[in-house]
């Protein structure tokens, strides 16, 4: 491209930034107006704007982001100046046109050679963070007369000087690097893995390195969802013995990080589809239904279905003034003979929740379920999210729960309550969201549930972390000749028909569209609800004995929870003494 047609495309651009208007608002000079008084150095540009203004700069934006780019910076600049001289001049080197809004989105998985050096849009969650750093960016460098020379870097290694820049001078061979003169920025690696709900079965998830600069870094956490805008790189490879190989390293260069919405990722919902959901909600028979349309192919456990339902919806997370919260979330764990379907269970709630993960206690360890710090080759910190982190408002579903190590389940404990997560190691203190539901299956201590035992006696589990399960199920497998034939008929027919024996009331996606939905309710509780969980609750205190688990404040508040959880269900706004008659 010319120079000619770069400064074409800096013109075009400094009239776009100075002119586009929305309605009567001239957008982006007011969004430069007010770079100084904001402290920032980067202006946000969405997309569908530079289209409208002209979509074949637009089109070279994808092709060719590295010359438009470029061009934009420095029509920012030349904007800036205008308004604002000395401020311009102080973050010449860090001022960023950053671009969000891509139409079109791609899958970490869909990416290859044909994306590379163009900009793409990818949705992803972030795995691991590294550490800060300061990253040369404009290299300064002294020859043995003192004369600076300034070399821009853009690679990995730092690029020395071949020649002294001062005329008089014929030095090129000995220069010292000079960190005071050096510009810096903040430089921050994340890693983006594709979303699990995209992930093929079977599959690996794919993942990127991204560099991130400037007011980019620390921008999103660990388990946080992300929208990313950048550029493909393709980074050489080497060996110590032989040198550069045939094959490179993809990375991302990002150029704009988007944290999605805090609660669970949907696609927008008709009004057909919002008016559907109400239409559920008002029937007589709603909750029921809700009910029968978990797990259908699955027979019976009804007890358990509901409580998956009310697991998946939750109750509001109640945030007080001195900073301190209450969980919402609610955590449910089954205990069962084998065989009694506690997988599948498992295995659904973590499919139809709006978010949700799958995992084995078998094989997963402190780090794999909670957070851990690791070092990578080059030397560098990452902190890297665990099941629960990446679970984030959702449900993590943990199978073999009783199959864990002691030292890795009482990872669990702070997670389970706080609904935090705490790493301390390695010089790295963090502290990241894990306001996720707990659904876990276990299998009990003898290999069958003995019923002449208490729960305790028949669980290796220790009390302190069965006291924050808000629900605790004994799946036990009694023969009974007319159970064990309807299951047999329901399982045989299931494998004659190759579908549902019933089809469900609500399909899968409408399932899932409902809960969704129904999160954004905050019912309230009433007197008389209130009086009748107090009332419950008082009397729960006086049961039990020796070795059984001891009712604490927990389990009040569990029941508080459960009850808000069914109103949020059936789209009330106030919870009634009808919500705590159904929880006893």
């Amino acid at each position: 491209m010319t120079a000619v047609t770069k400064a074409k495309h800096t013109e075009d651009l400094e009239l776009f930034l100075k002119s586009y208007k929305v309605g009567t608002r001239i957008k982006y000079r007011d969004v430069i107006s007010r770079l100084s008084s904001n402290g920032t150095r980067s202006i946000v540009v969405d997309f569908e704007d530079i289209f409208n203004y002209r979509d074949t700069l637009a089109n070279l934006l994808i092709l060719e982001p590295d010359t438009i780019l470029e061009s934009f910076n420095r029509a920012a600049y030349e904007t800036l100046r205008i308004v604002n001289t000395n401020y311009a001049n102080k973050i010449r080197k860090d001022l960023k046109i950053r671009i969000r809004g891509l139409p079109e989105r791609l899958s970490l998985r869909n990416l290859s050679t044909d994306n590379l050096d163009r900009l793409i849009a990818v949705p992803g969650l972030i795995v691991r963070t590294s550490e800060l750093k300061p990253l040369a960016i404009e290299a300064a460098f002294k020859c043995r007369r003192d004369h600076i020379t300034m070399v821009i870097q853009n690679d990995y290694l730092l690029k020395k000087p071949t020649t002294c820049d001062d005329p008089g001078c014929d030095e090129n061979k000995f220069f010292d690097f000079s960190q005071k003169e050096t510009v810096f920025v903040d430089y921050q690696i994340i890693r983006l893995q594709e979303l699990p709900e995209e992930l093929p079965p079977g599959q690996l998830p794919q993942a990127f390195d991204v560099d991130l600069t400037g007011d980019m870094v620390n921008v999103a956490r660990p388990g946080d969802r992300v929208e990313l805008t950048g550029i493909i790189r393709a980074d050489p490879e080497y060996l110590s013995s032989i040198g550069r190989l045939r094959t490179f390293k993809s990375r991302i260069e990002g150029l704009y990080v988007e944290v999605l919405g805090k609660e669970a990722e949907q696609s927008p919902l008709s009004p057909e589809d919002i008016e559907k959901i109400k239409q559920i909600a008002s029937e007589e028979n709603a909750y029921k239904t809700l009910i029968e349309s978990i797990a259908p192919a699955i027979h019976g456990f009804e007890t358990q279905k509901e409580a998956i339902l009310l697991l998946a919806v939750g109750s509001p997370r109640r945030s007080l003034p001195d900073g301190s919260s209450v969980r919402g979330d609610i955590n449910v764990l089954l205990v069962g003979d084998p065989g009694t379907a506690k997988s599948e269970l498992l295995k659904y709630a973590a499919r139809v929740a709006p978010r949700g993960l799958y995992t084995s206690g078998r094989g997963s360890t402190a780090a794999g379920l909670t957070a851990a710090v690791v070092r990578e080759k080059s030397g560098t910190l990452m902190l890297e999210a665990g099941a629960v982190v990446l679970a984030d408002q959702g449900v993590a579903a943990i199978d073999e729960f009783d199959k864990m190590r002691p030292e890795d389940r009482s990872a669990l404990h702070e997670t389970m309550e706080q609904q935090t997560v705490s790493v301390a190691k390695g010089g790295i203190v963090a502290t990241l969201n894990a306001r996720t539901s707990i659904l876990a299956a276990a299998n009990p201590t003898f290999g069958k549930y003995d019923s002449f035992r208490n729960l305790t006696e028949n669980l290796n589990i220790p009390i302190p972390l069965l006291t924050r399960f808000d629900l605790i199920f004994a799946l036990k497998d009694i023969p009974n000749r007319e159970d064990d034939e309807r299951l047999a008929r329901h399982i045989l027919a299931l494998h004659r028909k190759g579908d549902f024996v019933r089809q469900p009331a609500i399909g899968f996606e409408m399932l899932r569209n409902y809960l969704n939905y129904v999160k954004n309710i905050q019912p309230i509780l009433t007197k008389e609800a209130e009086d009748k969980i107090l009332e419950y609750y008082l009397y729960t205190r006086t049961l039990g004995g020796e070795n059984m688990i001891t009712v604490t404040a927990r389990q009040l508040e569990s029941l508080i929870r459960l009850a808000t959880s069914r109103s949020r269900i059936l789209m009330k706004e106030k919870v009634t003494e009808e919500e705590k008659n159904s929880v006893d």
